[in-house]
């Protein structure tokens, strides 16, 4: 078969240790646009074992770690040049306290940030410092949250998307479109959606909104450690860990549990002790 101009194959490769630190220097061939749409990447990632990598582009050098490199290389802008786009996900779907936090953010075309990924494969650290960048550079961005009592009232799918629909409407720019991660969503007034499977991982306005929603839902979970510290919110943001599921087990639920979630086999005991176990 031939083989493209640009196909990036292993014997591509040439890397560089001419550097003071011999860190390997990966240099990509130019090609047209931004030069980073190739069809190697999956290849790129499995035949890269270092844990720091220069990359050499079109006379820019870069540093990454593996993941920020491989985040640099994939996410892709918009998913199509005519309407604004919306990103928009959400935090805190699968935690057994809490409520579910969505965000929505429009950003520039030409943004691009080298840490920006989905939120669970940035550090804490990262995602704070993404946060204010994206705050700045943001067209328009908005969070919003739905509590855990609304949430065992509707169910928590409904409620993520209710909290997807309050961002949005929280935006100072209407979108033309919405970018939405996941396989399903409620239809948003008269608004195009488009769902993307990983898409937190896939486009930057997504991935944009998944640190928002993301920082913003911790952010509210260390406030209410304050109130139930022994629950461990500081560390497991309200997710069913080890430590929790333990808490529970010796104190019961608060009035933040979600009580429409099977917490622990006992759970009706516990419930039916509620006003005792929220008064510890």
């Amino acid at each position: 078969m031939k083989k493209a101009k640009n196909d990036f194959r292993q014997e591509n490769w040439q890397p560089d240790h001419s550097l003071a630190s011999a860190i390997p220097v990966l240099k990509l061939p130019r090609s047209q646009g931004d030069g980073l749409k190739y069809p190697f990447l999956l290849q790129f990632s499995s035949m890269v074992r270092s844990p720091l990598y220069t990359v050499s582009l079109n006379n820019f050098v870069f540093n990454f770690s593996r993941i920020c490199l491989f985040s640099f290389l994939m996410l892709k802008k918009f998913f199509q040049s005519t309407l604004t786009e919306a990103g928009c996900d959400e935090a805190g779907r699968g935690c057994y306290a809490g409520p579910v936090f969505a965000a929505a953010v429009i950003l520039p075309k030409n943004f691009r940030h080298k840490l920006l990924n989905d939120s669970k494969q940035v550090t804490p650290e990262n995602r704070t410092e993404l946060r204010y960048i994206i705050e700045e550079k943001a067209i328009s961005y908005a969070v919003a949250s739905v509590d855990n009592g609304e949430i065992d009232s509707i169910n928590i799918l409904k409620a993520s998307f209710k909290a997807m629909h309050l961002a949005i409407d929280k935006l100072s720019e209407a979108p033309g479109m919405l970018l939405i991660d996941g396989n399903r969503f409620y239809k948003y007034k008269n608004i195009p959606h488009e769902c993307i499977i990983k898409g937190d991982g896939l486009y930057t306005s997504i991935a944009a909104a998944s640190i928002l929603a993301k920082t913003y839902r911790d952010e509210y979970m260390l406030q209410l450690h304050q109130e139930y510290p022994f629950y461990g919110w500081n560390n497991n943001k309200g997710y069913g860990t080890l430590e929790h599921r333990k808490a529970l087990e010796q104190y019961g639920i608060c009035k933040y549990h979600r009580k429409s979630f099977r917490l622990l086999p006992d759970q009706l005991d516990l419930f039916s002790n509620q006003a005792t176990s929220c008064s510890i």
